[in-house]
């Protein structure tokens, strides 16, 4: 033994020293991290060839193993950490030959490639990543980000450290719209901390709330972190589940845990959302208190107001509070009463009967006693019973199918739906209830403006709300209902158009819409369960471009109308999928089925025009270009990164010191305690490594027994995303730190970003604290939003 180490021990600290070694030299992080693996391999192959690297393995020949294997235990908890008086043998870290072990190595890694890389399940969601990254780079080109800032700062200036809570702010919309760290730290740097300084804020304040409020995107969806580690995720926590069910002496993970083994990045996304708030709110709150204990570094400062027109405290409570409360409340109100709800009757298969998902029964005695123990007798007990009803009634004759309805059973079992139906349909009051919010709000903008537009929108609101209720049914086609709110629909669009004009002289309602609309239409089709992160980034990546494209035009001087106009086409092209069914292969289609599916094609014929002309206007304004290469470079590094990555595993996984390290964890009893040695040692790799390397590097080896136990998946996932957020902030190799220093002005020393950003890492842990105290905070979204 060399150094009176263990030959495994000593080839991971060569790993090690030999990756930390590739990303000190000044090479590129994603070749440095490729290159790190083949020269420890080399080294390691040396040394073991020299007879320099001995591993003492258990002796699996001795009498002392063997009573332990007959006692019960099984041999894969059988470890040195475990048991170590059990007798050892000497044997090369590579037992077959280091030659062996490059040729798997080498087969393995072409195979991982073509996976992980050229094809396979995970390529189709890793292409999200390359949509978020154009999406977040062409917003930031667009100058969305100077204006929020801009604005946000005229609303939460006059507050104490109200420009600190307006970076906060602005990181977390950014965070929700471009994701990018880099570029919201750089943009924010530039333009928020040369008006911190000149307004006498401290710098350790200025320079810390800057570096971690840009670094919320690495939490808050849409999130590259969350889409890398949740394809991850979901591989590893299959895998070890698996493996837990056959341990136990089940078959598979269904019949073991009564449910698929599966954690998908929409549902990660779902999870992410309230810890990435509460991460904001913490530091918000940290600046506002430090503002209040330290007023004198951290002053009020106005800058102008963000409306056009004076608006009195009685106004903005009217048209802000109390108008949306009594709106909202009242369709609240009516939801819960029945007068509001879905119109849906239509019948689907095995209508009326609830087939409840049991436990499988039929298996061996040890799965059965593993079953009783994680789901309780009280389950087990219920899906014998239910099994035992089911063989009574195929003995009986029975079957399972329910019998189908005759023509007048059917006839009277809709009468009865229809009769029993909602007097309001949800969609028509959800539309309606949108454009009076858009009234309520322009007459709280503008109280001084000519009431008679907007009177005639409210008129159009109650005209439509009566059409429903007196000419509309479920049995209404969707034609006949276009018709009926037609006339309603056209008042209330009249007074919403002049209601508009007065929103776009808000500066804040200006600046912040469009990117809003955005951030709904990605993140409400993701967490809504509509579509996967992969349609939803594309979505995002065109919007963000036809977005920027609006920009220049009107930086431009010119017209945004194709633009706005394509915005509509998609809104109605939606719309008419949404209500209509638009198959027009079958043997009958009705007309309004024909004239939808003709609206539906000339909507999306002109969305795509107005896609091309946004491309073109980006492409001459010389906006594109830019744009395409920085997505490119972007893309190429993450994926170079991960190919690296597999083969510094493989030359981990090469010499065992993949299930040295696993053994090692799996010696301790409490999952909880194993992954608290996780997440420390996730967090001081932090301060040398980059989230991509821990994400490609550390997760794989330590996933399958982190991901192996009853810890919920997403908590797992969310709360290491949390963790390698930290590593944008800890010196001396936090990107962030790194990004703001390039920007400073000379004023602004090393020494105060490194204090700046110091009480913010401490946030993370208190943040993380909280997570670990109450997963609910991370549970609690995917379980209200269905799957």
């Amino acid at each position: 033994m060399l150094f009176g180490l263990d030959g495994i021990e000593i080839g991971l600290i060569i790993v090690f020293l030999c990756l930390f070694g590739g990303i000190l030299s000044g090479f590129p992080v994603a070749f440095a991290i490729g290159g790190a693996g083949v020269i420890s391999f080399g080294i390691i192959a040396g040394l073991d060839t020299a007879g320099l690297l001995i591993h003492q393995a258990i002796d699996t020949r001795s009498q002392a193993y063997a009573d332990l294997v007959a006692s019960g235990v099984k041999p894969d908890n059988i470890s040195i950490f475990r048991h170590p008086d059990l007798p050892r043998i000497g044997m090369p870290v590579f037992p077959q030959g280091w030659e062996t072990a490059l040729d798997r190595n080498i087969s393995f890694i072409v195979n991982r490639i073509n996976e992980r890389v050229l094809a396979g399940q995970s390529i189709e969601t890793l292409l999200a990543v390359l949509m978020f990254v154009m999406m977040g780079i062409t917003l930031e080109r667009s100058k969305i980000a100077e204006d929020l800032l801009t604005t946000m700062a005229r609303v939460f200036g006059p507050l104490p450290g109200g420009l600190a809570v307006s970076v906060v702010v602005v990181g977390a919309f950014l965070a929700a719209s471009t994701g990018i760290v880099g570029a919201t730290v750089v943009t924010m740097g530039l333009l928020s901390l040369p008006t911190m300084l000149r307004n006498n804020y401290s710098p350790e304040l200025a320079t810390g709330v800057i570096s971690a409020s840009g670094t919320l995107g690495q939490i808050i969806p849409p999130s590259i972190v969350i889409v890398l580690l949740g394809t991850l995720a979901g591989d590893l926590y299959a895998t070890a589940q698996e493996a837990r069910a056959q341990s136990v002496g089940c078959t598979d993970a269904l019949t073991y845990l009564g449910e698929p083994a599966v954690v998908s990045v929409g549902t990660l996304f779902q999870a992410a959302m309230l810890p990435g708030v509460m991460l904001a709110m913490l530091y918000a709150l940290y600046a506002l208190g430090y503002a209040i204990l330290n007023p004198s570094k951290a002053p009020p400062v106005a800058l102008g107001t963000a409306n056009s027109e004076p608006i009195t405290k009685q106004d903005a409570m009217a048209w802000f509070v109390g108008a949306p409360i009594l709106l909202i409340g009242g369709v609240i109100l009516a939801v819960q009463v029945g007068l509001v709800g879905s119109q849906d009757v239509r019948f689907a298969d095995f209508d009326g009967y609830d087939r409840e998902s049991v436990l499988r029964t039929n298996v061996s005695p040890d799965c059965q006693e593993a079953m009783i123990e994680l789901h309780g007798q009280a389950a087990w007990d219920r899906a014998v019973e239910v099994r035992e009803a089911n063989a009574a009634a195929v003995a009986a004759g029975e079957t399972e199918e329910p019998e189908e309805l005759t023509p007048e059973e059917e006839a009277a079992a809709l009468a009865e739906r229809i009769a029993n139906a909602p007097v309001l349909g949800s969609g028509v009051v959800t539309l309606f209830l949108l454009l009076a919010l858009v009234l309520t709000t322009a007459r709280g903008i503008s109280p001084l403006g000519d009431p008679r537009p907007l009177m005639i929108g409210a008129v159009g609101v109650i005209l439509g709300v009566l059409a429903d209720i007196l000419f509309i049914t479920p049995a209404t086609s969707a034609g006949t209902t276009v018709l009926i709110l037609a006339i309603p629909l056209a008042i209330t669009l009249y007074g919403a158009s002049f209601a508009v004009r007065r929103l776009a002289q808000n500066d804040l309602l200006r600046v912040v819409f469009p990117p809003l609309v955005l951030i709904v239409a990605v993140l409400g089709s993701i967490l809504g369960g509509i579509t996967n992160p992969t349609p939803a980034a594309a979505l995002g990546a065109a919007g963000a471009i036809m977005l920027a494209a609006y920009r220049k035009l009107k930086d431009e001087g010119g017209s945004g109308r194709i633009i706005i106009w394509s915005t509509f086409a998609i809104v109605i092209m939606i719309l008419a999928g949404m209500n209509f069914d638009l198959r027009v292969d079958q043997a009958e289609v009705p007309f309004e089925t024909w004239v939808a599916y003709l609206v539906a094609l000339a909507c999306y014929l002109y969305a795509v025009f107005g896609l091309l002309f946004a491309l073109w206007t980006l492409l001459r304004s010389h906006v594109l270009g830019p744009v395409v290469r920085e997505t490119a470079k972007v893309t190429s590094m993450v994926f170079t990164i991960l190919i690296g990555s597999q083969l510094l595993n493989l030359v981990v996984i090469s010499f065992g010191g993949e299930h040295y390290i696993q053994d090692f964890l799996k010696s301790y009893d409490n999952e909880f305690t194993v992954f608290l040695i996780v997440m420390l040692v996730l967090f001081v790799l932090g301060f040398v490594l980059d989230f991509l390397e821990i994400i490609y590097i550390v997760i794989p080896i330590v996933g399958p027994v982190i991901y192996g136990g009853t810890m919920d998946p997403k908590w797992v996932t969310i709360m290491i995303a949390v963790n390698l957020q930290t590593s944008f902030l800890t010196p001396p190799f936090g990107f962030a730190l790194f990004y703001l220093r390039g920007v400073a002005p000379p004023s602004v020393t090393t020494g105060h970003i490194y204090r700046g950003v110091a009480p913010f890492v401490v946030i993370q842990v208190v943040g993380l604290a909280l997570l670990w105290l109450f997963p609910g905070v991370v549970t609690i979204v995917p379980d209200l939003i269905p799957n």
